[in-house]
């Protein structure tokens, strides 16, 4: 390589590295303000006078002796509950991914090695119903779920949900299976496995950051839901979205906007460790479905 070439791919590897630089930076920032904003008093974060006071917090340091201070978290974890939303998304979240991966690699499974026109039709459908907007979905229920004296309760609320996600998971689950070559099932056959045991022993172990992927993907669907836990959720039994939107819904009350910045923070922090930690199996995962095996 010649000198002036090998200069213009160092020239390059710079214009490069300092674009995802500036691009990270942009993305980032968001979330990095948040999370300071979060340790001031309402009065600096939304300072109208300068954004200086944000960053230095000279009215927090006047009420609380400090330039930080974690009010705003335990106003909205202690004083306001938020504790108690926390548990309830814990338990939404854990039963939708469970049943949604159970019913999903069972059915996709099926209909990945399926012979019949039907299995193409089915999943049409599903797609149609999940291209649906949700609240189209859940109006038409109020009536019979407050009749029955199911509206409020954290069951009904998971049932809605796993219905809203398992078209999806369908579709992702029948794409990996179908990516797994049929010989594996026929030779565990051979070996004197069931149907459902080659399933189990010999085709899940396959497909596992598959199944890692599609359970990250109804994880966020139970995890950043509004719409239907907003619905169909009572006060007491609020998930940690709608409990943040009810925060900036009585903005007149002290400390309300400042409780709701804690709470983004707090929400959004899990899902950044979530994906740092299964990050190797979601880029496995989503090539695995991109490629044909």
């Amino acid at each position: 390589m010649t000198r002036s070439a090998r200069s213009r791919s160092v020239t390059l590897n710079a214009l490069i590295v300092g674009f995802l630089a500036f691009w990270l930076l942009l993305a980032i920032f968001p979330f990095f303000w948040t999370l300071w904003g979060s340790f001031k008093v309402e009065g600096d974060f939304f300072s109208k006078a300068t954004w200086q006071n944000a960053v230095f917090g000279p009215l927090t340091l006047l009420e609380h002796g400090s330039a930080f201070t974690g009010a705003g978290y335990r106003g909205a974890w202690i004083q306001e509950e938020f504790w108690r939303s926390a548990l309830n998304s814990l338990a939404v979240v854990v039963c939708v991914v469970v049943f949604s991966l159970s019913i999903g690699t069972l059915g996709g499974y099926a209909l990945s090695r399926s012979t019949y026109r039907y299995a193409f039709w089915l999943l049409l459908i599903a797609l149609v119903f999940r291209a649906m907007p949700p609240i189209t979905l859940v109006s038409g229920y109020l009536l019979p779920f407050y009749q029955w004296n199911l509206w409020g309760h954290l069951p009904t609320a998971i049932v809605v949900l796993v219905a809203i996600n398992q078209p999806f998971t369908l579709w992702m689950l029948t794409s990996f299976f179908r990516n797994i070559p049929k010989d594996l099932d026929e030779s565990a056959r051979v070996d004197g496995c069931t149907q459902f045991q080659a399933f189990r022993h010999v085709i899940i172990p396959v497909m596992w950051p598959g199944v890692i992927t599609t359970g990250l993907f109804s994880f966020l669907l139970a995890y950043n839901d509004f719409v239907v836990t907003a619905m169909l959720l009572s006060k007491q039994n609020q998930t940690m979205i709608p409990k943040i939107a009810s925060f900036l819904g009585t903005t007149q009350t002290e400390g309300n906007v400042m409780f709701a910045v804690s709470s983004v923070v707090s929400v959004t922090a899990p899902l950044f460790l979530l994906v740092m930690f299964f990050q190797r199996q979601i880029v496995s995962g989503l090539t695995a479905g991109a490629v044909k095996g």
